[in-house]
């Protein structure tokens, strides 16, 4: 929580694992120091638009809660991790992309192309998807 206008602190869980990390891009945006084009949020999820977008429709889903990989995710996350496909589902609809079909995309680790160590889920849509995806 921001205070006074002093840098976030690292808010640490009961197990020691960080839940908001202040060297986190996508924690500093899910905590209002970094502006973003927000189109969800709620008390664990937000979503954002991609400043570089790969399809006309192309948003980030994130966890309000610092989780740098899905290799990071333990047994507690699992409801977390499934409000994330339900929110991207419903932006889906609300982008009009549900009808002609959308991708969801998950990468795990700097071999997949993870570049933001927050767990993120991509929604792109709006244009044919190739196969294999990269």
């Amino acid at each position: 929580m921001i205070t006074g206008g002093s840098a976030p602190k690292t808010h640490i869980s009961r197990k020691g694992k960080p839940v908001v990390d202040t060297d986190c891009l996508f924690c500093r945006i899910a905590q209002g120091e970094i502006p973003a084009e927000v189109v969800h949020s709620d008390p664990d999820v937000m979503a954002f638009r991609d400043i570089h977008p790969q399809a006309p429709t192309h948003i980030l889903v994130i966890p309000r809660k610092h989780i740098p990989s899905v290799s990071e995710l333990a047994a507690e996350d699992v409801d977390l991790m499934g409000k994330l496909f339900l929110v991207a589902k419903e932006l889906a609809k609300e982008e009009g992309i549900d009808e002609e079909g959308f991708r969801m995309v998950v990468n795990a680790g700097p071999g997949a192309g993870q570049t933001v160590f927050h767990i993120h889920l991509h929604l792109l849509g709006g244009r044919a998807m190739g196969w294999p995806p990269g």
